[in-house]
């Protein structure tokens, strides 16, 4: 479909759903329509995430509303709190924007926003990636549905790419619209419930349409920066050991699959005939759960990537962790050059994201190619 027509068909779909102009679109539609970030050019799929999207605008009410609300149970009113304080923290002390944007409340009655599909080739450890309006070129497609999902990345596999479906709790619209918080993470600590809140917001910081790597790396570090920040003035003890061994193990799982993408990618680069580099790549993956288990032993029996490793691993888990990983000690580096400045920080990134994929990548220390998958 010519992108005239299918961006006819999304304003449309918008306009149907009765949503309006910078009130709720897209890291779902992010991780939604330009992210569901998703996928698939057909109207069907726009369809659907236009009744995604508001089906969550139906469901938010301000969060000051449910506080007050007798009938809001005791637990979810002190988690609401948290996070009405962690938002304006965000704003008043790491100068996030300040909007709408994570203000209201929705409960979905399931545990995920948004179901992500990755693909990558058989050989290759590189995203495929979907284009659309707004979000540009991303290298995952969301769907609202699992089964939805599941069926879309069967599909995909029946064209001979590898293929990796997950639940994603939550997602940035780019301040095109006023993201709710979601029952899908409301549960989770505070000190992570602050990192998905300052990872999220940071979306609408900086967005470089068609480049994954950056924009994930960059709300990644800011999540990071902004979480050490808020524990300094408002964690606990236990709430900074918990972050910091958190942290720790999801550095050690990284790690590990940086490792098993570069061992991959030299597989993948020589001259074998297909059947060796199956059986190569295989026994990367086999080398990959091992280390896996010996990770487990270190941390104790903590067990919270079992689900990642679930299912059989391909070149798309690689991929998936890769997006969120590459440039973060880059970004970091480049905090610290400025003396750890954020509105520096924050003006460097937004001048990056106008530069060139070629410029990125040299500062950024990737390859081109990383650098606007």
């Amino acid at each position: 479909m010519p992108e005239r027509s299918s961006r006819h068909m999304v304003m449309s779909a918008w306009r149907t759903a009765g949503l309006r102009s910078r009130g709720w679109i897209g890291r779902t539609l992010l991780v939604g329509l330009a992210s569901l970030s998703p996928g698939c050019t057909s109207v069907g799929y726009y369809y659907q995430a236009a009744a995604g999207q508001w089906e969550l605008m139906r469901a938010a009410r301000p969060i000051e509303e449910w506080v007050g609300d007798p009938g809001t149970p005791a637990e979810l009113r002190v988690r609401l709190q948290a996070v009405r304080d962690i938002r304006a923290f965000a704003s008043r002390e790491l100068g996030l924007p300040d909007n709408a944007s994570y203000r209201a409340y929705a409960d979905l009655h399931r545990p995920f926003v948004v179901w992500n599909v990755v693909a990558a080739p058989e050989f290759s450890t590189h995203p495929r990636q979907w284009c659309f309006p707004f979000a540009g070129c991303v290298s995952y497609k969301g769907w609202f549905s699992a089964e939805a999902a599941d069926r879309a990345g069967e599909q995909i596999r029946a064209e001979g790419y590898d293929v990796f479906v997950y639940g994603v709790p939550a997602y940035s619209t780019l301040g095109w619209f006023a993201d709710p918080v979601l029952n899908t993470y409301i549960r989770l600590p505070r000190q992570e419930l602050a990192r998905l809140v300052f990872h999220e917001l940071a979306h609408q910081v900086a967005y470089v349409s068609g480049d994954s790597t950056f924009n994930e790396s960059f709300a990644t570090c800011v999540e990071q920066i902004g979480v050490r920040r808020w524990l300094d003035r408002h964690g606990t003890e236990q709430e900074r050991i918990e972050f910091e061994s958190m942290d720790r193990r999801k550095e050690d799982f990284i790690r590990l699959i940086l490792d098993a993408r570069a061992e991959l990618d030299r597989v993948y680069a020589g001259s074998a005939p297909p059947d060796e580099m199956r059986r190569a790549k295989s026994k990367v993956f086999d080398q990959t759960r091992a280390g896996y288990q010996e990770l487990k032993r270190k941390w104790g029996g903590f067990a919270g990537y079992d689900r990642w490793f679930a299912k059989p691993l391909t070149n798309a888990h690689v991929a998936s962790v890769a997006t969120y990983a590459d440039a973060v000690p880059a970004f970091e580096r480049l905090f610290e050059t400025l003396g750890g400045d954020l509105p520096r920080f924050y003006e460097e990134a937004r001048r990056l994201a106008r530069a060139d994929a070629a410029e990125r990548a040299r500062v950024l220390d990737l390859p081109v190619k990383s650098a606007g998958r």
